[in-house]
């Protein structure tokens, strides 16, 4: 019965939010079930818009697992932005060095640097000092997030990694480094099959390192209390340290993997905000891996059929925006609710008890 709940929740909130902006579509002047079609028809209307909602789906569902590890935890990651930046850079600059290396090694040995980059980006400076100084992590990490981006954005804008020329980019990563498309349909979507096995295989990973090791069993132990943590034994300074590099691990996964199977080069395109729409992923999921990856589709979903939609309806595709915004708000409310619910028939039985006596 719990475990159904845990999945009807979400279901319900997004139905909810689905309504809600029908009710204001209508209520701009536009037909919901037209201003529907064209989104859905968007995201899954042929081979070429499934492709790009999963193209757009990957680096959601990527950062979003690093943000549930992160809540698992007991904190707040809102900087995988930044690590998601820094992680990209690094992959692409180790892309475009190295070239005498065999293609496969050096995919993986831009992946790794780039998740060695993001973790490093997203655990030293705010894990350190949240475990060591009590600074939280949400400040920390934030902070850091407006310096990696700003940082990633110098190196292409007249910094060490930008190519000759006037526009901010940085050169084209090696031939043998790009992820396969394997068909004519998937590199019309930029769909790369290696992209979506890694995903894949990241959600079982994440899976299995937070249910099924002891490790995964102290950071939820530490998200739970800190103090039954260390009642138990556990570290809990190693373990926040630990969760932050691991959520910026993931961050840095996806930067990495959306530059070889996508960008294939650091383009200034620094409002892709992956990051920020992950934590509403994570959320959505509940924080379960399986759950991210249903959730980043439905966000890659939105994002890809939004631009449909307004090129069909001529509803602005800030709609979908608003659909976001309004599926946070209902995830929030399933736990403010019971609370709200609780106060009052708190309130009710003091009222009746004063009454008796």
């Amino acid at each position: 019965m719990k475990a159904f709940r845990i999945i009807l929740s979400p279901i319900l909130a997004s139905l909810l939010a689905i309504i809600i902006g029908g009710i204001l579509v209508s209520a701009m002047g536009y037909n919901p079930f037209v201003v529907y079609g064209s989104l859905v028809s968007g995201a899954f209307g042929s081979v070429i818009n499934i492709g790009n909602t999963i193209t757009a789906s990957i680096p959601l569902i990527l950062c979003g697992l690093g943000i549930a590890i992160a809540f698992q935890s007991g904190l707040f990651n809102i900087g995988a932005d930044g690590q998601y930046w820094v992680g990209s850079a690094a992959a692409v600059w180790v892309g475009y060095h190295f070239t005498t290396l065999p293609g496969w090694l050096h995919i993986i040995l831009c992946i790794i640097v780039g998740m060695v980059v993001g973790a490093l980006w997203g655990g030293i400076i705010p894990g350190l000092t949240k475990a060591f100084v009590g600074s939280h992590e949400v400040i920390t990490t934030m902070m850091m997030s407006y310096i990696g981006i700003l940082l990633a954005r110098y190196l292409i804008e007249g910094g060490p990694m930008q190519q000759k020329g006037y526009n901010p980019q940085s050169p084209p990563i090696a031939q043998n480094t790009q992820l396969p498309y394997f068909s004519q349909v998937l590199q019309q979507s930029q769909l790369s099959l290696v992209a979506v096995a890694i995903t894949i295989l990241a959600a079982v990973a994440t899976w299995f390192l937070l249910y099924k090791t002891t490790t995964g069993y102290q950071l939820r132990t530490v998200g739970l209390s800190h103090r039954a943590a260390k009642y138990a034994g556990i570290k809990v300074k190693l373990f926040i340290v630990l969760a932050l590099c691991l959520s910026g691990l993931f961050a840095g996964l996806a930067g990495s993997v959306q530059m070889l199977g996508v960008d294939h080069r650091l383009l200034d395109g620094f409002s892709s905000e992956y990051g920020y729409t992950a934590i509403v992923v994570a959320l959505l999921a509940r924080n379960n891996p399986f759950g991210v990856l249903l959730a980043g589709l439905f966000f890659g979903a939105l994002t890809t059929g939004g631009q449909n939609m307004q090129i069909v309806s001529q509803v602005p595709a800030a709609l979908t925006d608003v659909l976001t915004g309004l599926i946070i708000f209902f995830v929030a409310c399933e736990r403010i609710i019971p609370q709200i619910i609780q106060w009052y028939r708190r309130r009710r039985s003091l009222r009746s008890g004063a009454l008796t006596s």
